[in-house]
């Protein structure tokens, strides 16, 4: 005759019948294959300075440029219809967009040898004019229905003249450059391409700008 089971046999019965089931679980959880991690991209134009750039004898600081989160994200944006964002899989970039328009001008502008001296707000550079930028758009954008994607960026720049505050010149710069193909790899060469020759572009204006304020406010003759 077999002996009937007590209630605390049964119940140990059944909490290591749970233990062995976790146990199964975590296993199952380690075995599962880890995810893919993302390539990053890295776009690193290394730009010329244009031989209309002016010479400028005052000193530049930049400030970090402002942009929407879904803009500065290291999350490679795409357009595909005019009213619809979203990212490439498995990729993304090295760094914020904001980060690499203010890096490629700084270095674009320190390696022209053309003003006397330009480097990021607080580093303890006493400037005369201070560079603020709104980056509106880095985006892959497909525009209306075309079959290619077009790197896009836009940027709002405001030259501040540091003595008074006052607006010495401002513009809105758009850059659009075709990728050969699809594929993320050939959008990210488009990137490279109109992160370029917007650097360049802006990189004139600034100067250029600042010299003709400079003009205005300390006409020939007069003294600084």
């Amino acid at each position: 005759m077999t002996r009937p089971s007590s209630p605390s046999s049964a119940r140990l019965r059944r909490l290591l019948g749970a233990g062995l089931l976790l146990a199964l679980a975590g296993c199952s959880i380690l075995e599962q294959k880890p995810k893919e991690r993302a390539t990053q991209y890295a776009p690193d134009p290394r730009v010329q300075a244009d031989a209309s750039w002016p010479n400028a004898d005052w000193q530049l600081s930049l400030t970090p440029p402002t942009a929407a989160r879904v803009i500065d994200s290291l999350r490679i944006a795409v357009r595909p219809a005019p009213n619809e964002m979203q990212v490439y899989k498995g990729a993304s970039w090295a760094k914020p967009p904001g980060e690499m328009l203010q890096d490629a001008l700084l270095r674009a502008l320190e390696d022209s040898g053309r003003i006397d001296a330009v480097a990021r707000q607080g580093s303890g550079v006493a400037a005369d004019y201070k560079l603020v930028l709104d980056l509106r758009r880095f985006e892959s954008d497909y525009g209306n229905g075309e079959a290619l994607p077009s790197a896009t960026i836009e940027v709002s720049a405001k030259l501040l003249h540091n003595r008074d505050q006052k607006i010495a010149a401002q513009r809105t710069f758009v850059q659009r450059q075709a990728a050969s193909t699809t594929a993320v790899p050939d959008v990210v060469a488009a990137f490279d391409g109109a992160l370029a020759s917007l650097t360049r572009e802006m990189g004139g204006w600034i100067l250029t700008s600042g010299n003709a304020h400079e003009q205005a406010e300390h006409p020939r003759g007069t003294q600084r």
